[in-house]
């Protein structure tokens, strides 16, 4: 793992304890010499080389046919469900599933379930099916197959995640990417992988990022969390998907003019894949230090990547939240107690002691507590 900086800059000190997500990264300053010095065009006319240069590495990296910039992995998602379905009715329902045409299966705790699956029916008419999940992430096979079957005569679309932020940042192998895939062709859906993490996943996993890729039809690859590039994410797959995606961001809105400026920035990023491994193993000190406070409950994920869930005895995670906030330590709060912790670049293993310290008081307050003895006992 890389050694932090000899003197860290002071205003970074709040950074360095702000763990809510990876998209906290900062362009640093070989990012901003490559904004400053790139070459652009008018990306909503097809010109702008430094998007072309990217496009082609996503392409490659990924191993698809082509790939489009967008300014989000929620955008990205949201097109690709839209031009892998037929078009949408007129006037879709939009507060009944009745109204739907097209059904999206995928995990109940997946992004695209839990956030993201309003906008697809809003925009495409699209009926999302939660599966159950186990907890390394993957679908449960019994629960997937007979929701592929549930829609058999109807337009499908499968949405698989690698890595799993709500499964504990998990990430998935190939061989459970490619069964998954298998089977939801054999009912002729489309196979949609959303990577926002995938970068993450094939460090962890020591593969190309092809290699995780290769069972979908259709790629999202983020380049704004791990990789720290400031906005944007690539949307991969065939040609002519692509050539449709290009139409739908479009139609969004989410055509940007000189987005060789952004572009400049992500191509930096994606030079500094192989730099993820020391994310990953300062999450595994960090989970490691977390583990060592009484009462304190770290998941282990099969394959750990840069994300970090804890839970307390008798705090939910709100409360967490509040007290690690007291503390100097933001987090997210997620279900069942836990909190989230996702460790980027601007985060230094000299941090690890004061978050344990802020756990282990956290809990100290929790313990305190002594409730009053009852007379009516």
């Amino acid at each position: 793992m890389s050694s932090p900086p000899a003197h860290p800059d002071p205003s970074d000190q709040h950074l360095c304890l702000d763990f809510r997500s990876d998209t906290r990264t900062r362009p640093d300053a070989a990012m901003r010499a490559a904004m400053a010095a790139a070459e652009v065009g008018d990306d909503a006319y097809g010109d702008d080389p430094t998007v072309r240069a990217l496009e082609e590495e996503g392409a490659r990296l990924t191993g698809k046919q082509a790939a489009l910039f967008l300014p989000s992995s929620t955008m990205a998602n949201l097109v690709a469900v839209l031009a892998a379905a037929p078009a949408a009715p007129a006037a879709p329902a939009a507060s009944s599933e009745r109204g739907a045409h097209t059904r999206l299966v995928t995990g109940e705790d997946t992004h695209i379930a839990r956030f993201e699956s309003a906008a697809m029916r809003r925009f495409g008419g699209v009926r999302l099916v939660g599966v159950a999940q186990h907890d390394d992430g993957s679908p449960e096979p019994v629960a997937f197959a007979r929701a592929l079957d549930d829609g058999r005569g109807q337009p499908l679309i499968v949405s698989l995640e690698n890595t799993c932020m709500l499964q504990t940042g998990n990430a998935l192998d190939a061989s459970t990417t490619w069964s998954l895939a298998s089977l939801a062709r054999e009912y002729g859906a489309h196979v949609h992988l959303d990577g926002a993490r995938l970068a993450n996943a094939a460090v962890a996993r020591q593969v190309p990022v092809r290699t995780l890729a290769a069972a979908a039809d259709s790629v999202t690859f983020c380049l704004a969390k791990g990789l720290g590039a400031p906005v944007g994410s690539l949307l991969c797959g065939g040609a002519a998907f692509v050539d449709r995606s290009r139409e739908l961001r479009l139609q969004l809105g989410g055509t940007m003019h000189q987005a060789g400026v952004a572009a400049a920035a992500a191509l930096v990023a994606l030079r500094r894949l192989p730099r993820l491994a020391d994310d990953h193993a300062l999450a595994a000190a960090l989970a490691a230090g977390l583990a060592s406070v009484r009462g304190a409950d770290v998941a282990v994920p099969p394959r750990r990547t840069n994300i970090v869930t804890v839970r307390l005895a008798g705090l939910d995670a709100a409360e967490l939240q509040r007290r690690l906030a007291a503390r100097g330590v933001r987090v997210l709060p997620l279900d069942h107690g836990r909190v989230r912790f996702v460790v980027h670049r601007e985060h230094v293993a000299a941090a690890v002691p004061d978050v344990v310290r802020a756990l282990a008081g956290a809990r100290a307050v929790s313990a305190s507590v002594v409730q009053p003895a009852s007379s009516s006992r």
